[in-house]
């Protein structure tokens, strides 16, 4: 819910920016890759999905740039229902789909409100699956509204930073931080493995 009311108010301070044809596929995507998890419920080893999401941040970060193609309507909602489904057992497809839309776009501002747009869809689903599932949120509420809250101006101020960079300097940054994120996720691999 938190990770859901960060990205609303991301994807509104930024509405201008949003790439309304990316999110136009993404939104089918997250339909299908919701509705498979809810019916699935498979429950794969943590490690087997944190190694993909961390190798496949890296590649995308540091890798040669995707085909043209993968970036078409088909492309990009192939990618939604992967990252969807995967959403529902693993909390850490962020990086995966801020990996993949940095890709799509140089501009910074398309970047984050785009971004924020997809995991805002991406979240959604996630927080009716749990709701029906009986995960209590009216208990947890003060504490949801006031992360919401501190999100919000997090953004706000995060906004004002991102107007002082150059787009290469934003790309540069951005792939530092998921690099970061991927490194943390194949530590967790490790961990979960028992291979530590």
């Amino acid at each position: 819910m938190i990770q859901l009311g960060s990205n609303v108010g991301r994807a509104a301070l930024t509405w201008r920016n949003i790439d309304w044809r990316v999110i136009a596929a993404f939104l089918p995507g997250v339909i299908v890759g919701a509705a498979l998890g809810a019916w699935l419920l498979v429950n794969l080893p943590a490690h087997i999905w944190q190694l993909t999401i961390a190798l496949f941040v890296l590649y995308l970060c540091w890798g040669p740039a995707l085909p043209k193609g993968a970036f078409g309507a088909p492309g990009v909602f192939l990618a939604s229902v992967l990252t969807s489904f995967v959403s529902l057992f693993v909390g850490a497809t962020g990086p995966l789909v801020a990996a993949f839309i940095k890709q799509i776009h140089t501009d910074r501002f398309r970047t984050v409100a785009t971004f924020a747009t997809a995991m805002t869809l991406q979240h959604a689903p996630k927080a009716l699956v749990f709701g029906a599932a009986g995960f209590m949120f009216f208990e947890w509420l003060p504490f949801i509204i006031a992360m919401i809250a501190c999100g919000f101006a997090g953004t706000w101020l995060g906004l004002h930073v991102l107007r002082s960079l150059s787009n290469s300097k934003f790309t540069l940054i951005f792939n530092i931080v998921l690099t970061a994120l991927a490194i943390r996720l194949l530590w967790q691999a490790s961990l979960s493995a028992g291979w530590w």
